[in-house]
């Protein structure tokens, strides 16, 4: 094995969003985005200080918790920076050595490996500090059969479940926002801690206004199946929405969730229908469209009709919209 290589990553596992009201999140990413829920822990299920729902669609599995109480990590994060993602869990083949790997290269430890069973099997996990109170767990399945994780029981398929699948495929990456000057440390960290490297960087000429600028660096890891782009504030004449999501926020944090889907257009008219709203992108824009990118599949009236952006670079084009919060 390479020394690039000493972390294998499979893929994300989930994502998991503390919350002020669990039930009332799984609801919104049911019927409004399409996703399924697959399982429950809380109560019913003995567990006394929060309540969970897993989620499911395509490859992409999100969890939304909350606390019971109002006191304790949960509500604790909560009350600092509102709903936000918490832990970023990726699935390894090892979770104890990945946690052992990262530690000895200077990561900060938060859960050290740990396995849980029950009747469907057993899931080893473990976990690590990354920017603000994010962490990043490692999670190694071993053929386990449940509906998600020990802990949790099928969500009740009696209970009318959600809308329609959007077309949402798998997760293409996940953003951070650090403050100025962190994001190099940030950089240095994912490739001496996990062995990412850099996939591309943008300035603050590259991605600026006359008013606000912002950097960038997208980190990697060998399969290029998980990205992690960086982001800190530039200077400029008004906050940067860098700053701004950190004043906000009160800290760094995951800003953007990115997700796959093989039909865009599709994806977002029916998203819109069921009430997701998007950011808006002036008509102009696309009348010099085809003059920057060349040629696309998509009908340039349809990406304006919902204000779908088309960038492109020497290996093709990419076509992505922002959802408001």
């Amino acid at each position: 094995m390479s020394e690039q290589d000493f972390m294998p990553i499979q893929n994300f596992d989930y994502l998991e969003f503390y919350v002020g009201n669990a039930r009332q999140a799984a609801y919104y990413f049911s019927h409004a985005w399409g996703f399924t829920p697959i399982a429950y822990s809380g109560l019913e299920t003995r567990i006394r200080d929060r309540s969970s729902y897993a989620l499911e669609q395509g490859n992409v599995r999100f969890v939304v918790t909350s606390s019971l109480g109002p006191e304790g990590e949960i509500a604790e994060h909560v009350k600092l920076h509102g709903d936000g993602v918490k832990n970023i869990a990726l699935r390894v083949d090892d979770a104890e050595r990945s946690y052992r790997e990262a530690t000895k290269r200077g990561a900060q430890g938060v859960l050290e490996p740990a396995v849980s069973k029950d009747d469907y099997g057993l899931v080893k996990m473990s976990s690590i500090a990354i920017y603000g109170d994010t962490v990043l767990s490692f999670v190694e399945r071993q053929d386990y059969k449940g509906a998600f994780l020990p802990g949790y029981r099928p969500f009740d398929t009696n209970v009318p479940r959600r809308a329609r699948a959007a077309g949402v495929a798998a997760i293409d990456h996940v953003v951070g926002n650090v403050e100025l000057g962190k994001m190099n440390e940030w950089v240095a960290f994912f490739e001496r801690v996990l062995g990412f490297t850099q996939l591309i960087h943008f300035d603050d000429r590259a991605i600026s206004t006359e008013y606000s600028a912002l950097m960038s660096k997208v980190m990697q890891n060998g399969s290029g199946r998980i990205k992690f782009p960086i982001n800190e504030p530039a200077p400029g004449r008004k906050k940067s929405q860098i700053e701004e999501y950190l004043d906000f926020y009160r800290g760094p944090g995951v800003q953007h969730i990115a997700l796959n889907t093989s039909d865009i257009i599709t994806t977002v008219r029916g998203l819109e229908e069921r009430g997701v709203e998007f950011l808006k992108t002036p008509r102009n824009y696309y009348e010099t469209v085809l003059d920057r990118v060349g040629n696309i599949s998509e009908d340039v009236g349809q990406l304006a009709e919902l204000g779908i952006l088309v960038d492109h670079d020497d290996e093709g084009y990419l076509l992505q919209i922002f959802s408001k919060p």
